[in-house]
């Protein structure tokens, strides 16, 4: 527990058995409220990995799921499902390229009156090599697009990030796979929740490759993802303006 909030950690995990283990680890040494634990409830969802990641993570202290269906939503959501009722969701990857200690400040910012706290790498400091240049372009142009048609500042769509539990349920989120982290901002959007973004150090991974930046397939996979699911928000927001028009007129 941190300053009266309990504090649930999700992370998708595929294929980390060499980073998992140090991100649960430095995790539940996070220290809040009276020396205590921050972290109430941890779980990994290992999704389809055909290493020891679901092993490593259990040996430092977290729940692991399984998820056989590859998808970084779905990961998400399975592990949500096991999660036990907390205040505040946290979000991370498994791959250690965040500094643990700085969920602090993403918790901060909900205790401080937010719904919603996206850790921005953009804001923050970045190791060379840390993030791919398809990476920082997607970013960017992301970012660009939700300004445009939502009129949000948007820097980064970061996987370390902090939502009230409540708020989260009002997203009903359902993408599953890489749409999952722009949905919950447009949504966030949508919903009018408080959201602000935190600076946070990004670090080059120093085991495995990237599943989004280090490969074509990844590039190509959540450039689709998240480009699909911000034309699908904005159709389905036009569509209810129209319906609710419709309505009035009659």
């Amino acid at each position: 527990m941190y300053r009266g909030l309990t504090i649930g950690v999700v992370v998708p995990a595929r294929d980390e058995e060499d980073n998992v283990g140090a991100v649960v680890r430095e995790l539940l040494a996070v220290r809040g409220d009276g020396g205590r634990p921050l972290v109430d409830d941890f779980v990994v969802c290992d999704n389809g990995s055909a290493d020891a990641t679901a092993q490593r993570a259990r040996e430092a202290g977290a729940r692991v799921v399984r998820e056989e269906t590859a998808g970084y939503g779905v990961a998400c959501l399975t592990a949500l499902g096991s999660l036990r009722p907390v205040d505040v969701v946290l979000f991370t990857d498994g791959d250690r390229s965040f500094v643990a200690g700085q969920c602090v400040r993403l918790v901060d910012a909900i205790a401080d009156g937010a719904d919603f706290a996206v850790g921005s790498r953009a804001l923050g400091r970045r190791e060379p090599g840390a993030l791919s240049p398809p990476q920082i372009m997607g970013n960017r142009v992301a970012g660009v697009l939700i300004r445009l048609l939502w009129g949000e500042c948007v820097t980064d769509l970061g996987p370390y990030r902090a939502i009230r539990a409540g708020a989260l349920r009002r997203l009903d989120m359902r993408d599953r796979a890489y749409g999952w982290t722009v949905e919950m901002q447009v949504k966030a959007v949508q919903h009018r929740l408080r959201m602000v973004e935190v600076p946070v150090d990004t670090v080059r991974r120093r085991f495995g490759v990237s599943k989004v930046g280090g490969t074509v397939r990844g590039v190509l996979g959540a450039s689709i993802g998240i480009l699909s699911m911000i034309a699908r928000l904005r159709w389905r927001q036009a569509r209810a303006t129209l319906a609710g028009g419709a309505r009035e007129d009659g």
